[in-house]
């Protein structure tokens, strides 16, 4: 069930960018000076794309530049998130022995590592043929005194996947992304109505423009958005590279939960059995 909410709102910053596919030192360079621009205008939260630290459509590269959650490219995230004072989370391909997954990290403001989040629903054939799907549906971390929730993309589209975060009492559900062409009605509708029906705030963060070559080239549409347990829509991005922020506010969620009985309206024993 949900935790005991901090009173203070959290501002967070949700970076809509592909970065330059295929270059790690590129994405580092970028992702700090997106890290300098979130802590000077208060948040304490830097959120990126999918596969931000490499690329989405590099097809085999994924491969070659996966590395373990503790590798170089994290050691770099974490001297950003401590030198900014602002906690990262970010998507990148995970090496763990022979398996790569779909991953996204959360490091904390002082650059320790926190939590991690392997991607369990793999979306076409790309994803299916370089990633292993991840087994662990819910991880979440205290930030800020609230419980903070991880999960990839086409995840947040299985309803039993985000009610299952609202059960396990997640406040902030982040949501690193890839959406491309012509799926936008997931960012327009889909993710402010998990916020609305799960009581929690769902923050989507999506790549943008073109990216990949040939039969593999996709339109990323951006519209990362920031949705509140009311449904509405904090923050809502365009079609291009931006830094957006917004404010989770531990009031509102609270004052949310108590008069939305969804979950408390629940009638397990009729569902249980379905799979």
């Amino acid at each position: 069930m949900p935790s005991p909410l901090s009173a203070q709102p959290l501002r967070l910053a949700l970076f809509q960018s592909s970065g330059r596919p295929g270059s790690v030192a590129a994405n580092l360079k970028a992702l700090d000076e997106a890290a300098g621009r979130a802590a000077a205008a208060g948040a304490s939260l830097l959120v990126t794309s999918e596969l931000f630290l490499t690329g989405y459509a590099i097809g085999a590269d994924v491969h070659h530049l996966a590395e373990s959650a503790d590798g170089e490219g994290a050691d770099a995230v974490a001297e950003i998130a401590a030198r900014h004072g602002v906690a990262i989370v970010y998507g990148y391909p995970e090496r763990d022995g022979t398996q790569v997954f779909n991953s996204v990290q959360l490091i904390d403001a002082s650059g320790t590592r926190r939590a991690g989040y392997r991607k369990t629903h793999l979306f076409g054939g790309f994803e299916r043929e370089v990633f292993v799907p991840g087994e662990q549906p819910v991880v979440q971390v205290e930030l800020a005194g609230l419980r903070v929730g991880l999960m990839v993309c086409y995840d947040v589209e299985f309803p039993e996947n985000v009610r299952a975060h609202a059960l396990a009492g997640t406040d902030l559900l982040l949501v690193p992304t890839a959406q491309m062409h012509p799926f936008q009605f997931v960012a327009e509708s889909v993710v402010p109505v998990r916020a609305w029906e799960n009581q929690m705030y769902v923050a989507y963060v999506n790549r943008t423009g073109p990216e990949g070559e040939g039969d593999a080239a996709l339109e990323f549409v951006g519209l990362s958005c920031l949705a509140g347990p009311d449904g509405a829509t904090r923050v809502r991005g365009g079609h291009g590279e931006e830094l957006l922020v917004g404010e989770v506010d531990p009031a509102l969620l609270a004052a949310s939960r108590e008069t939305n009985p969804y979950l408390r309206d629940r009638r397990p024993g009729l569902y249980d059995s379905l799979s």
